[in-house]
């Protein structure tokens, strides 16, 4: 309902968040189920807890196994250190070897000049002799040492290369344990969705029940006031739960607008948002009309999801403004979240723009003057030429934006979310 008011407000498309649970509570695993005894609604739950979980630590254990693999082929590694060092013997062992039989063809070729040599005494040729055999004992120590230098390689390649078979085959296990426990969680989810649809649970109670709370805030921290065209800009959204109870599964809420700055073109289409995913590591971009399932936050817990906002060099200038909002739902039947949503305005300069010393954009609340929590920005932004911006000619279309979604309220967003809690749940 707030996406829809927005979208209509400005005519533009609206930029949604939509990220993977933060969170998983760590419990032991449930038994199978058997045909006959049917487990419950809140037993299935588990299950999904419990490989919910296991996913998790397969997970980890993949990446680790990945990295062992990876580590076998620095150079600083153990092993990698063994073989170069015994290369480095073998091969003064071979120079060695060399140098030792070149002296007995040395030594070889001096005896036999003596013995052509009319004149040569016999103590000459006993002492050329003499140094052809110990020419021959030096050579075939240095031969001795470079079969046993040689072995030592073999024996050191012989050894990383088990290693390298190993670390395989362990992060080949641990990559088939990962998609075995993805199996099992995703037949999890499914027998919890069919039990549920089968049992019918009872429609949650009337949205009355539904309550703003000031102590649940959903804060945009990092964003900066002013941003130039083809940047990109990393911030993070912070949802807190400031209350004394438990809230069993928290959502976040944020939309983008832009406009020129006449306030007549809409610039959507210039930005580009991403989210940061733990499970994969990576920045994937924002799907289209979804809402941050969180997950449950403690008493007095907080939860970060990274942002990414990339704005393109062929951005016209102009002004933008965030939106942010938050809700919970409880198991037992109440719900509630953020008394409103909380604007973030800045300017859009265009490319080349130096911005000068730029704050964090600033919150302000789209109804009543609430407190918002938050860390400080550490992102830089890149600098150029000075914009000129104008007299905010766009705000008025920004304005519009917001009061649009301000005026429905956050109760809005509660209906709504309680419509979905159990397909989202």
């Amino acid at each position: 309902m707030l996406a829809t008011a927005v979208a209509a407000a400005v005519t533009t498309p609206v930029v949604f968040l939509s990220a993977a649970p933060a969170f998983a509570d760590t419990k032991p695993a449930a038994p199978a189920q058997t045909q006959e005894q049917k487990k419950t609604i809140e037993q299935l739950k588990k299950d999904v807890e419990a490989a919910q979980t296991a996913y998790d630590a397969s997970v980890l254990a993949a990446e680790d196994a990945k990295k062992a693999v990876k580590a076998l082929e620095q150079a600083d590694h153990p092993l990698q250190v063994a073989v170069t060092d015994a290369k480095k013997v073998a091969e003064a062992a071979a120079t060695a070897k060399t140098a030792a039989d070149a002296k007995v063809t040395e030594a070889e070729a001096a005896l036999a000049a003596l013995e052509l040599k009319p004149d040569a005494t016999e103590a000459e040729k006993e002492a050329a002799k003499t140094a052809v055999a110990d020419a021959k004992t030096a050579a075939g120590t240095a031969a001795t040492a470079k079969t046993a230098a040689d072995a030592k390689v073999t024996e050191a390649n012989s050894k990383h290369s088990e290693a390298e078979v190993a670390a395989s085959n362990k992060a080949r296990e641990a990559q088939k344990t990962r998609d075995e426990a993805l199996k099992t969680l995703d037949s999890a989810k499914e027998a919890l969705k069919k039990a549920e649809e089968e049992e019918g649970e009872e429609e949650p109670p009337p949205h009355e029940d539904c309550f703003p709370e000031d102590r649940f805030t959903s804060v945009v921290t990092g964003l900066p006031s002013k941003v130039v065209a083809g940047t990109t800009v990393d911030f993070k959204l912070r949802l807190t739960n400031g209350t004394d109870r438990t809230l069993d599964e928290a959502y976040a809420f944020v939309s983008l607008h832009a406009f020129d700055e006449k306030g007549l073109k809409p610039l959507d289409t210039y930005l580009d948002l991403e989210w940061y995913t733990a499970d994969e590591k990576k920045w994937n971009d924002v799907p289209v009309a979804e809402e941050l399932f969180v997950g449950t936050l403690k008493p007095k817990a907080s939860a970060d999801i990274k942002l990414r906002l990339k704005v393109d060099a062929n951005t016209p200038a102009g002004q933008g403004l965030t939106f942010a909002a938050g809700d919970f739902w409880n198991e037992d039947g109440t719900c509630g979240g953020t008394p409103d949503l909380t604007e973030y305005k800045f300017d859009i300069l265009a490319k080349g723009s130096n911005p000068g010393k730029v704050d964090d954009a600033k919150g302000t609340p789209g109804g009543k003057n609430t407190t918002t929590q938050g860390g400080t920005s550490t992102t830089a932004v890149t600098t150029g030429q000075l914009a000129k911006t104008g007299s905010n000619d766009a705000m008025p279309q920004i304005a519009l934006a917001g009061g649009a979604a301000v005026a429905l309220g956050a109760g809005a967003m509660f209906v709504v979310r309680r419509r979905k809690a159990g397909a989202d749940a």
